[in-house]
């Protein structure tokens, strides 16, 4: 399970994220490469609500392909190309993570890999192993080997 890190020594998060995010011993990491706004048909939408749409999906399918949720994700980064989309991006964004509260870092860029992308955002996530699974791989690798008794002739 994921440890979330938010003192009171410091400003509370001015979004859905949290300063820090602890993941446990013996997780499986997954790292999602920046989605962009491209449906499976190929198409882009318009709009920076559309568009932030397709990357959650996408980041959604990448997940659920490895066996994992939004609660597992530890990390997200997100580039706009406009700062007056935030306002728009951030509540579709959101809706994904619902009360989950990743860390998380927005910047704004001149540009992304094509011109009609408005929006990418990337992610890690990490899920914890099952303990059983965990102690019996150590145990294994701590176990010594059988010699081969030698036969006499």
């Amino acid at each position: 399970m994921l440890k979330i890190f938010n003192p009171k020594t410091t400003a509370a998060p001015v979004g859905s994220y949290s300063h820090g995010v602890e993941v446990p011993p013996n997780a499986r990491w997954l790292y999602i490469a920046g989605q962009v706004p491209v449906r499976p048909d190929g198409s882009v939408p318009a709009t920076i609500e559309e568009q932030t749409e397709v990357v959650m999906q996408n980041i959604m399918q990448v997940l659920i392909a490895a066996g994992m949720g939004i609660s597992d994700v530890v990390k997200v980064n997100s580039y706009l190309t406009k700062h007056e989309n935030f306002a728009r991006f951030a509540p579709v964004r959101a809706k994904y993570l619902g009360d989950h509260r990743p860390a998380s870092t927005l910047a704004v860029i001149s540009s992304l890999a094509k011109a009609e992308f408005l929006v990418e955002v990337e992610a890690i996530a990490a899920k914890a192993v099952g303990a059983t699974k965990a102690v019996a791989g150590a145990a294994k690798k701590k176990a010594p080997a059988k010699k081969a008794k030698k036969r006499s002739r």
